[in-house]
């Protein structure tokens, strides 16, 4: 009982965390209930790109939020744990959401730019237009990059370069839209400093 109770104390002081932990459950459970077909119109209608961009943007860049791109759940758990709920914790209910959403927002559209220059320059085929673009890793990444100021050094270093190693290193690999959102991402967490420094203070007092 007493580890229940302590979980549940995490929990409850991480409630935007976990309430959008549930929300993602029971969105994927509809996506393994869908027809295919049915599925992929839906996440076509809720991706975030260039054509939705223009034409309903508010509406895509919310609810884009509502899945994960991807088969299974369980990663987002132990995701949402190990970084959205400090963070949560750390800054806040409102500076947790506002600098998620600066790095979910600022990232989906330096990389959809990057497609739309792409696409004028014959590097990217027309039909990307419409390319599928879901998920929540923008936010998450972002929120990655907000925790270097939560940690002390030395080890704030390591985490760094271990956070700019990753996204990097991934960003040279593959070398799409996708990548380029993730390490744009994780450049805006870091400038999301002012919003970490009241919080910054209280970890020293």
């Amino acid at each position: 009982m007493a580890a229940w109770s302590r979980v549940w104390a995490w929990v409850r002081s991480a409630p935007l965390t976990y309430s959008w932990l549930l929300v993602l459950l029971v969105t994927t459970l509809l996506q393994h209930a869908l027809p295919l077909r049915r599925l992929r119109a839906l996440l076509q209608k809720d991706s975030t790109n260039l054509h939705h961009l223009t034409t309903d943007p508010i509406r895509v860049l919310i609810e884009s939020l509502l899945w994960i791109d991807g088969r299974y759940w369980w990663p987002y758990l132990v995701v949402f744990t190990l970084f959205l709920a400090p963070a949560e914790r750390w800054l806040g209910h409102l500076r947790w959401l506002a600098a998620g959403l600066i790095c979910h927002i600022g990232a989906t559209y330096l990389s959809e730019g990057f497609l739309y220059w792409a696409i004028q320059e014959a590097q990217a085929p027309p039909r990307m237009i419409d390319a599928r673009d879901i998920g929540v890793s923008y936010f998450v990444v972002g929120i990655v990059g907000v925790l270097v100021y939560r940690i002390a050094p030395p080890w704030r270093w390591v985490y760094l370069v271990a956070a700019l190693g990753i996204f990097a290193t991934s960003l040279a690999i593959k070398r799409d839209f996708t990548q380029l959102g993730h390490f744009s991402a994780l450049l805006l967490g870091l400038a999301c400093y002012p919003l970490t420094r009241r919080s910054r203070a209280a970890v020293a007092a």
